[in-house]
């Protein structure tokens, strides 16, 4: 296992463990989570069709295979959506404007005597569906992580140092995204009335998710010696499609319906997308389609035909 993906997952923990704290520590207003969104949408998005789709299927040498294998990770992340509903990252605001709205209601109701509806949107959340889907989920970022990481022998020079940056795209987008579910995990937690003790216990627990996803499939892909490769690919095409659906079916439906702010919601949006190309062209791929070279080109093949006919 080497010390880079080590660092990655030290960094994920200690953010993912911030990032369920800020509520105690900073105001996160309607439009900051959005504008956070967009941003991380576009990085995931950016990440999946620019490394981990190509990446994947040089390893596996195969386009359906690693077609297919990422339409499964698709579908699988978007059916534990369904189930668990565990990406709810506008949770604390949404609760707080619930809570301001069931006590206009209740005023009104007591001094008109009429009856008043109001959605409840997180509260009615399951908390054991929230958790579990949010644990699987960062687990499987782990394994995408590490799949990366081990994958990829990307490095740069800067003065004269060489840094490897192998799975620099994949970090950044699980770095950014894992925070605001942490932030979801302790917001359903603070609205059922736990205390801090219990919601930072369950925060450092839920932080070390994603390292162990990492470190088990890093030690796992280790001990393999012919089915390596296609583990390898396996993951990185079932990794790009869970960012697929993260990132199309998941956080930008949440931005895309807010009429408010749609220039720099957008503009977000691009910009994750061009941190992600950015990435990529820090590091030459040269990622080589022509998986056999015993087999002739359809251009080699025409031109054969060409000299047989003129003979």
């Amino acid at each position: 296992m080497s010390f880079l993906l080590v660092f990655y997952c030290v960094i994920i923990a200690i953010c993912s463990t911030l990032g369920g704290s800020l509520p105690a520590y900073v105001k996160l207003t309607h439009r900051r989570i959005q504008l956070t969104l967009s941003l991380v949408s576009g990085v995931m998005l950016g990440v999946a069709f620019l490394h981990l789709l190509p990446h994947s299927i040089y390893v596996l040498k195969n386009i359906e295979l690693a077609l297919g294998v990422c339409l499964t990770g698709l579908l699988f992340m978007f059916f534990m959506v369904r189930m668990f509903h565990f990406h709810q990252h506008d949770l604390a605001v949404d609760l707080e404007h619930d809570h301001l709205q069931k006590q206009l209601c209740d005023h009104e109701k007591d001094k008109h005597h009429v009856h008043c509806d109001h959605h409840h949107g997180g509260v009615d959340l399951s908390w054991a569906g929230l958790c579990f889907g949010l644990a699987i989920h960062t687990v499987l970022d782990g394994i995408a992580l590490a799949a990366a990481v081990q994958s990829d022998g990307s490095q740069i020079t800067i003065a004269g140092f060489t840094v490897k940056i192998a799975g620099l795209g994949v970090f950044l987008a699980i770095v950014l995204h894992k925070p605001l579910d942490a932030l979801s995990i302790t917001s359903l937690m603070a609205a059922r009335g736990w205390n801090l003790n219990r919601q930072l216990v369950v925060n450092l627990v839920f932080s070390l998710m994603c390292p162990l996803g990492a470190i088990l499939f890093a030690l796992g892909v280790n001990q393999m010696v012919t089915s390596r490769d296609l583990v390898l690919g396996v993951a990185l095409a079932f990794s790009a499609g869970m960012f697929l659906c993260i990132s199309l079916g998941d956080l930008l439906p949440e931005v895309h319906f807010h009429s408010h702010d749609r220039i720099s919601l957008s503009a977000m949006l691009i910009l994750g997308i061009a941190v992600a190309y950015s990435i990529e062209l820090l590091h030459d791929h040269n990622h080589d389609l022509n998986f056999d070279d015993s087999k002739p080109r359809a251009t080699e093949v025409k031109t054969v035909d060409r000299v047989i006919k003129s003979v």
